[in-house]
């Protein structure tokens, strides 16, 4: 089958099955089309709460999924490829961060949505690479332990310096593995590009950026700057998607290595495959008992309410 006639019926599908596809911006391309929603982990997840649907694929990593399905309960919510999971969501053991508390109960711990749905039962409050800065000044406390990445803490820390922020060595492995080497070699190749980054990025590459940012962030910068060139410190794909939305502009990945290859593990036909698989209950399904659900929420309604 090719990819045009997959898509097709994959599009058949959906309808047939009253399912919605969700795909984050790192999805390829070929996913993307076909797909309901697409934007950030938390963006989704909260599209998920909106959709009118029975199903929701998730075409993302193990976390993502396990977010849209404790914003969503009631629906069922399945990944195209059980193995896509996240390095740094994974990398921190809710056990120790419960001991931290407990050794000093007036730091606040505050979890980048990129954590295990266990890790966000034993945090106060979620934050996103786009809302963290805003979050940590609302709070209602000037001691905070960031977890996992401790670049994108090391971001918020440099904008509320006001607070006490610790912070333990974790993050994201793929943004975390560019050097300043890279990003200057970078911007002396584009002299005349604007540098968008992450702040999973080392506080040495966000600081030769132009703009820090969320995927979306970044996105939306691009699309709306009158500038038209620029270098994207983030995941390949994301220079791909502005190539196609933007065609006037150009877009250079910072490093060939801004590769999640957990994000390239779902593939068209795992897409197609999953679909077929919810009637015959083959389909790989996020499952998550009642209190897991309620105590990994709160710290989503508390990020939600903080905010706003």
């Amino acid at each position: 089958m090719k990819m045009h006639e997959l898509q097709e019926e994959i599009i058949r599908l959906k309808k047939e099955t009253n399912t919605a596809i969700l795909a984050h911006s790192y999805q390829a391309r070929e996913i993307v089309e076909i797909a309901d929603f697409t934007g950030d982990s938390y963006k989704l997840s909260v599209d998920a709460m909106n959709i009118d649907a029975d199903n929701i694929i998730f075409c993302g990593v193990h976390f993502m999924a396990e977010t849209a399905k404790m914003l969503s309960p009631q629906k069922r919510v399945f990944m195209p490829c059980k193995d896509a999971g996240c390095p740094m969501a994974e990398q921190m053991d809710a056990d120790i961060i419960s001991q931290l508390k407990a050794a000093d109960p007036d730091r606040k711990v505050v979890a980048y949505v990129n954590a295990t749905a266990s890790l966000k039962a034993v945090c106060d409050v979620c934050v996103t690479s786009s809302s963290a800065v805003k979050i940590v000044k609302a709070m209602d406390c000037d001691k905070i332990l960031f977890i996992p990445d401790c670049n994108l803490g090391d971001f918020v820390r440099r904008n509320v310096p006001e607070k006490d922020i610790k912070l333990l060595q974790g993050g994201c492995p793929v943004h975390a593995s560019i050097t300043e080497t890279e990003a200057l070699k970078a911007k002396a190749e584009h002299p005349d590009a604007l540098f968008l980054v992450h702040p999973e990025c080392v506080p040495k590459v966000t600081a030769l950026a132009d703009y820090v940012g969320s995927t979306s962030g970044i996105m939306d910068f691009a699309a709306k700057s009158d500038a038209k060139e620029f270098i994207i410190g983030t995941e390949t794909s994301i220079s791909e998607h502005l190539q196609y939305e933007c065609p006037d502009k150009k877009f250079y990945p910072l490093s060939k290595n801004l590769v999640c290859r957990n994000m390239k593990l779902t593939t068209l036909p795992d897409v197609y495959n999953t679909l077929k698989g919810i009637t015959t209950g083959e389909a790989f399904e996020i499952l998550m008992d009642d209190k897991l659900i309620a105590d990994a929420r709160k710290c989503i309604d508390e990020m939600i309410r903080l905010g706003g």
